[in-house]
């Protein structure tokens, strides 16, 4: 099964490539590898949340945050899919870097990245399993609750 047909099946839409916030591009082929620039939870080109992951009046959800983790990830295998040409040439999942912009007593930063990981699981299976990084900063572009970054095999 091609991976466009296994993102049909699962009713998943690639969204557009996000526009580069600096001076990058958002995705670079190495040999058989992709490299994404850290993918926010961008919808239509706008963040669906703002704000610092905690639990609290004020504060971004876990719960929330893990969605948006999903989102990231989407939002690097479209990156990776505009680099490349073609969706299907992507084989699986090398590495997963994400960051959470969370409060200092929040140390489930693993949990949120997990978003982007099941994600990659469902889509690529086997081929998904990832080594990953799951990383707490004090704050992320645009104020983003979280950032995903991924390198990619393709064939």
């Amino acid at each position: 099964m091609t991976l466009s047909q296994k993102l049909a099946d699962l009713d998943i839409d690639l969204p557009p490539v996000a526009t580069p916030a600096g001076a990058y591009v958002p995705a670079r082929v190495h040999g058989d590898l992709v490299y994404t620039a850290g993918q926010l939870p961008l919808v239509a080109g706008a963040l669906p949340a703002t704000g610092k992951v905690g639990e609290g009046h004020g504060k971004v959800p876990p719960a929330d945050a893990r969605e948006y983790a999903r989102l990231s990830a989407l939002n690097a295998i479209a990156a990776a899919a505009n680099a490349i040409g073609d969706v299907d040439r992507i084989t699986g999942v090398l590495k997963v870097t994400g960051f959470v912009a969370s409060v200092p007593e929040f140390t489930a930063q693993p949990a949120v990245i997990n978003g982007a990981s099941e994600l990659f699981g469902e889509i690529f299976g086997d081929a998904g399993a990832h080594a990953r990084s799951a990383v707490g900063v004090p704050v992320l572009p645009l104020d983003s609750p979280v950032e995903v970054e991924v390198v990619f095999t393709i064939d």
